[in-house]
């Protein structure tokens, strides 16, 4: 059994006293912090595999906050990003915002507001990963099925009864109750809602994932 992933958090500022007094503030915590200087050095270090969040400071020395919270995004970096700006920062980091970013905070910030920033953040990143993981899991399942057991869950999830597939299929109704049982069994539904509740929760994670 692989050795179990703790919460990361992943602080990028290139003021190395902000740097240093973020990072103990964090681990007063008991939060586990990778601090970076700069972008390429978190573009170098991150683990897609580890849950976490990320601590963003907008301006950088390689990289501003917006082309590195893009490249997260081509990276499968998925965790969630709170940004850290200066007054004149704040533009930059509602459109941040709006491109999929947590939130952000205006330097200085309290204490407070950064740890339950970091705590709200790692909870949407656990539901998330947790949510990936069911999915990953059902899909496994529907690799699973026949070409025949995909056809006859099609036409169930059309709302057809076993009658209407078997003439659909040109297959006797009898051959169509053997592959849904069969079918019901490897997705591990209970009942046809339950059946239709897994394949559509498939199709609106995906929604999620890639908004139109």
């Amino acid at each position: 059994m692989p050795a179990p992933r703790y919460p990361q958090v992943y602080l990028v500022d290139d003021d190395p006293d902000v740097r240093t007094a973020v990072s103990l503030l964090l681990k007063s915590a008991d939060f586990r912090v990778t601090a970076c200087a700069d972008a390429q050095s978190l573009l170098d270090c991150v683990d897609v595999e580890t849950p976490g969040c990320l601590v963003l400071d907008v301006r950088l020395p390689d990289m501003d906050g917006l082309t590195l919270q893009r490249e997260l995004k081509a990276r499968a970096v998925g965790m969630p990003v709170i940004f850290i700006t200066g007054h004149g920062d704040i533009p930059m980091a509602v459109r941040a915002v709006s491109e999929g970013a947590l939130d952000f905070l205006e330097k200085p910030f309290h204490d407070s507001a950064l740890l339950e920033g970091v705590e709200h953040a790692l909870a949407l990143d656990a539901e998330r990963r947790a949510g990936a993981a069911g999915i990953a899991e059902v899909e496994e399942r529907l690799g699973s099925l026949t070409p025949r057991e995909r056809e006859v869950l099609e036409k169930l999830l059309d709302g057809k009864p076993n009658k209407l597939i078997a003439r659909d299929l040109d297959v006797s109704v009898r051959t169509v109750e053997i592959h849904r049982a069969n079918l019901m069994q490897k997705m591990g539904a209970r009942s046809a809602s339950h059946l239709a509740r897994l394949a559509l929760a498939c199709v609106e994670y995906r929604n999620r994932l890639t908004p139109g």
